[in-house]
């Protein structure tokens, strides 16, 4: 398990906890007797979560810098892993007729929202003595595809965050990690994607035999953390069996 410097309880927050992801990676960090500061925007269901896992709900909104602010506050003066995991895609069209306000939604959300949540918290993260930020981006933080150029730039922009930050803070305790998915299966990633429209949504998966699941990405996530704190995981990728790329997936029928 991670060390601590001191008696208190080990804390870890987990933005964009609503669901998906950071829903499984908060309920898998309680069983690791993470005390959970649950984040993220619909606050109705942080609350149910938090309550769940004996955890703190916080209302928080990434892109909102009075937000992030009341975040920091909340969780005050210690914090031994940072869990950045609020984020999202808009739209699939192909360069010559993406809307740039659909990059401007992705940009502010994966790469500023990961900023400011991470420069608020450091303070903390510094004074834990032994700290980790994991950062969720994504194999478009590594690859390219077709109609993807908008999300694949914000997640390029992630994976540079974490590179840029392990560096700075070299000799410092805290490690900077990142988890890159391929193909996982949520209830919201896709219909989000696509404004709602179920049937584009339903398509992404369509005869995929096991794509990654929630707690799929949430197992590792705990895996990355709880490794001794002089283990650094730099970047862990992660696809199903099926993905072979961004572009090839093995598809039944």
């Amino acid at each position: 398990m991670t060390e601590h410097s001191s008696d208190e309880a080990r804390t870890a927050v987990v933005t964009g906890a609503s669901s998906g992801i950071g829903e499984a990676t908060a309920r898998r960090l309680a069983d690791a007797g993470y005390r959970v500061v649950c984040a993220a925007r619909r606050t109705d269901r942080i609350e149910a979560l938090a309550t769940e896992i004996s955890g703190v709900a916080v209302r928080c909104d990434v892109t909102d810098p009075d937000d992030v602010a009341r975040l920091a506050e909340a969780v005050g003066e210690r914090l031994d892993v940072l869990v950045n995991n609020a984020g999202g895609a808009f739209g699939q069209e192909p360069i010559d007729r993406t809307d740039p306000d659909d990059w401007s939604r992705m940009y502010d959300l994966n790469v500023l929202g990961t900023l400011r949540v991470t420069q608020a918290l450091l303070p903390a993260l510094r004074a834990g003595g032994a700290g980790t930020v994991l950062n969720v981006g994504s194999i478009a933080g590594h690859l390219a595809y077709e109609g993807g150029a908008g999300y694949t730039a914000a997640k390029h922009g992630v994976a540079m965050i974490t590179e840029t930050l392990r560096l700075e803070l070299n000799g410092e305790p805290v490690r900077v990690t990142e988890i890159a998915p391929g193909m996982v299966q949520t209830d919201e990633f896709s219909l989000v994607r696509f404004g709602g429209d179920a049937q584009r949504a339903d398509a992404v998966y369509a005869g995929v035999p096991e794509p990654l699941s929630a707690d799929d990405v949430a197992d590792a996530i705990a895996w990355m953390i709880t490794r001794p704190q002089h283990v650094n995981v730099d970047l862990l990728v992660l696809k199903p069996l099926a993905q072979a790329a961004p572009w090839k997936v093995a598809r039944e029928g």
